[in-house]
């Protein structure tokens, strides 16, 4: 299932996303994850959280140049404490299915624009995450690249991931998105979207 917030710059989709994504916390409000509020939790506590239950991917890709492709992918099952031959091993299968096999050897610095974007999937995907959060993942690619893009996503979502998506693009979010909310000067302009989408069950 794939839920599109729909709106324009600076109404407050990056912030929700982050809040979401408990990289920032609310000034009011709660987060509530299986019915546990998230940001009771302690720093490490709340870290270990959002390494295993939560992948990310920004519009600018936030890679680690000084990495390879492969590394990169490998950080979260790493930083997780997975071992490392099972996290090189998985690493290695996620980047074949984003097509960037031939790249694992390679400076994240010198992948283009939208092969950095497919590894920021795939870093995203490692942990097999429950929630995808995406901040604009096309905004900065051209038409091509862009489809590569939307067809991983595609292919994630198929694999038992939530995925919530911000995007000024109002005919990317129907392409992907089961369900659309707009936000307007920081509100939710249509929130039964929104309820729906986090009212389902896990799978």
């Amino acid at each position: 299932e794939t839920l599109a917030v729909v709106g324009a710059s600076g109404v407050g989709k990056s912030t929700l996303l982050h809040i979401l994504g408990t990289l920032e916390r609310p000034s009011q409000g709660t987060v509530i994850w299986e019915g546990e509020e998230v940001f009771a939790l302690d720093d490490r506590r709340l870290a270990a959280f959002r390494n295993r239950k939560i992948g990310f991917v920004f519009q600018f890709h936030y890679l680690l140049p000084e990495f390879d492709a492969l590394e990169n992918v490998m950080m979260p099952a790493l930083i997780a404490r997975v071992p490392k031959a099972q996290a090189r091993e998985d690493a290695e299968a996620i980047l074949v299915r984003v097509g960037l096999a031939h790249r694992a050897r390679d400076s994240a610095r010198l992948l283009s624009g939208g092969e950095r974007q497919r590894l920021a999937l795939a870093r995203a995907w490692a942990m097999r995450p429950r929630l995808l959060l995406l901040d604009e993942p096309t905004a900065s690619l051209d038409p091509s690249a862009t489809d590569a893009v939307e067809r991983i996503i595609r292919e994630i979502r198929t694999e038992g991931a939530k995925v919530l998506m911000t995007t000024h693009n109002i005919g990317q979010a129907t392409r992907l998105a089961d369900d659309v909310i707009f936000l307007a000067d920081g509100r939710v302009q249509e929130h039964e979207a929104a309820q729906r989408f986090f009212a389902r069950p896990q799978s």
